[in-house]
């Protein structure tokens, strides 16, 4: 049951990520057959403990795989999908992804510290117990996504478009949402403090210590002083 909250007499919902649509049989990875190379189309792989750092690679549809402990990490990737997959335990610290799309994928316990996403789509994804501080979401479109359990500390959303989502147990702290349009956004029980762009947060909820946070942070933004 989605969590809801009464707000102006209505009932609020957040819509919930759908899951991967994942294959029962997936292949083990072989290279350089499924290496990450412009214009390819991988299906229904798994990587296990492999390493595809340090790619440029454009136009790569990846559809119904598993990543588990990889390292990404100094790859650019530009106009590719992701969708349906899961992603365990991986490594995308300085990763540049340029028009990428995330759709009904899972992203557990991966380091995305120092990557920029921006003009990419996250529609129907979970991140949960990632660290991606700081990291760039700037001109994002985010919709129907949960980040649970991560430390983000200095991410920027600026000018990014957000509907239903949630932040649930997340660090946020300096987090920027300048020029953000929220709709359906739910802050639950995260760390708020120095949050910039908050005056752009009309359509969201706030549950938790992090709401006094963030009103001091508008009080800040609003040139009010606490003496």
């Amino acid at each position: 049951m989605p969590p809801t909250d009464r707000k102006l007499g209505k009932t609020t919902r957040v819509k919930n990520p759908a899951s991967p649509r994942l294959p029962t049989v997936l292949r083990q990875a072989e290279f350089p057959r499924d290496d990450f190379e412009d214009d390819v189309v991988i299906r229904q792989v798994r990587y296990d403990g492999s390493h595809l750092a340090a790619r440029d690679v454009e136009a790569v549809e990846i559809e119904g795989c598993i990543f588990s402990n990889l390292r990404f990490a100094g790859t650019r990737l530009r106009q590719s999908q992701i969708s349906d997959s899961r992603i365990e335990t991986c490594d995308f610290a300085e990763v540049s992804a340029q028009n990428v799309s995330l759709v009904r994928c899972h992203v557990t316990g991966s380091r995305m510290t120092g990557s920029s996403w921006k003009s990419g789509t996250f529609r129907d994804v979970t991140f949960e117990s990632c660290v991606s501080a700081p990291a760039m979401y700037r001109n994002a479109k985010i919709y129907a996504v949960a980040f649970v359990d991560c430390r983000m500390a200095g991410a920027d959303f600026q000018f990014s478009e957000m509907h239903n989502v949630r932040f649930v147990n997340c660090d946020l702290t300096g987090a920027q949402f300048g020029n953000v349009a929220m709709g359906n956004v739910r802050f639950e029980n995260s760390t708020l403090v120095d949050v910039a762009g908050v005056a752009h947060f009309k359509g969201a909820t706030v549950q938790g210590p992090g709401a006094m946070e963030l009103a001091l942070s508008l009080a800040r933004e609003v040139g009010i002083l606490f003496e």
